[in-house]
């Protein structure tokens, strides 16, 4: 219930407070999530099986339960528990390369963990679900001169985009069969603090790293060795929680969107953009394309785009090197 505050000229109402878990919330986005659910006053219990996540990453206010979404008890005895208002589910298996090696490792987390937590929810009536989706991948190969639009026909090209649409088409299921309402957040290429420069993922934490330390990085191939590199819409992180918290709250009205700038750029475009602002004296080599990896993706943000006007690659790349350097 809304509770009223009163003063002597009018009725102001504060939000009500909600009960928010957040899956993979020791992770790069998710600990993101996690600090401004905190901050806008919401209850947080955080699960995260800590194998990328990192535990100081988990806001001290949150609650945290250490846990794997591929464990159906932990998972059904933690929501029965906590009984969250709302689940984001940000958790996953999220490498292209990782999941084009080994699918079923991939299958197993994305899918049959994420069914894992919709028993859960749907045992326990928690009335939202709020996934984290993939628009770099779920779509395939965008033209030149195109930008992926939520309506378009998904295409996926690797298994982990696989996943992620299963997952999407799951959602629907569940709703029809047990009104398990859903939004669906269609992630661009995310980048910001606390991205994991040493995986596989990430491309724009690991040039941060290597250039900030003038050591040598390799610009992938588009198609032949040596090009510019496959094209990205990279999206802040800033803007990514906006979206999380709009869908959270209800202020976000659509069921799904992309999460998005528009905005494409090659990997070598991001290079020299990231080696001018850091000075850097990296060698730049170039390697061959990798497996799973689409050419170019870029998506439509929608008119009027949901999240209004998003942060800018320059003051993106800004903010997430000023942390780099002190991390």
């Amino acid at each position: 219930m809304h509770r009223p505050q009163t003063d002597c000229n009018r009725t102001r109402y504060t939000a009500p407070t909600m009960r928010i878990l957040i899956t993979g919330g020791a992770g790069f986005i998710g600990s993101h999530i996690a600090d401004a659910c905190l901050s806008a006053g919401h209850d947080v219990l955080v699960i995260d099986n800590l194998l990328t996540g990192q535990r100081k990453n988990v806001p001290t206010a949150a609650q945290f339960e250490e846990g794997d979404i591929r464990d159906a008890s932990f998972v059904g005895k933690t929501i029965a528990s906590f009984r969250p208002d709302v689940v984001s589910h940000q958790a996953a298996q999220t490498s292209v390369a990782i999941s084009a090696r080994e699918p079923v490792l991939d299958a197993d987390i994305n899918i049959l963990g994420t069914l894992n937590l919709l028993n859960a929810c749907v045992a326990n009536k928690v009335g939202q679900i709020v996934f984290a989706s993939t628009g770099g991948a779920i779509y395939g190969e965008v033209p030149d001169g195109k930008r992926a639009a939520i309506d378009w026909q998904p295409r996926p090209l690797s298994p982990y985009a696989c996943s992620k649409f299963a997952v999407e088409c799951y959602l629907v299921c569940f709703a029809a069969e047990h009104g398990l309402r859903s939004t669906v957040l269609r992630y661009a290429n995310v980048y910001g603090p606390r991205q994991d420069p040493h995986g596989e993922a990430g491309v724009v934490a690991i040039l941060s790293k290597r250039t900030l330390h003038d050591e040598p990085f390799s610009v992938f191939a588009r198609v032949t060795e040596g090009d510019d590199g496959c094209v990205r819409d990279y999206v802040y992180v800033d803007d990514v929680v906006r979206a999380n918290l709009g869908a959270i709250t209800g202020s976000l009205e659509q069921s799904m969107i992309n999460v998005c700038t528009g905005v494409g750029t090659s990997t070598r475009e991001l290079a020299d953009q990231i080696i001018g602002l850091t000075g850097s004296k990296s060698a730049v080599n170039t390697g061959p394309r990798r497996p799973g990896d689409v050419e170019r993706s870029v998506l439509d943000p929608g008119s009027p785009p949901p999240l209004g006007e998003t942060t800018s690659l320059e003051d993106g790349l800004r903010a997430t090197l000023d942390w780099f350097r002190t991390s």
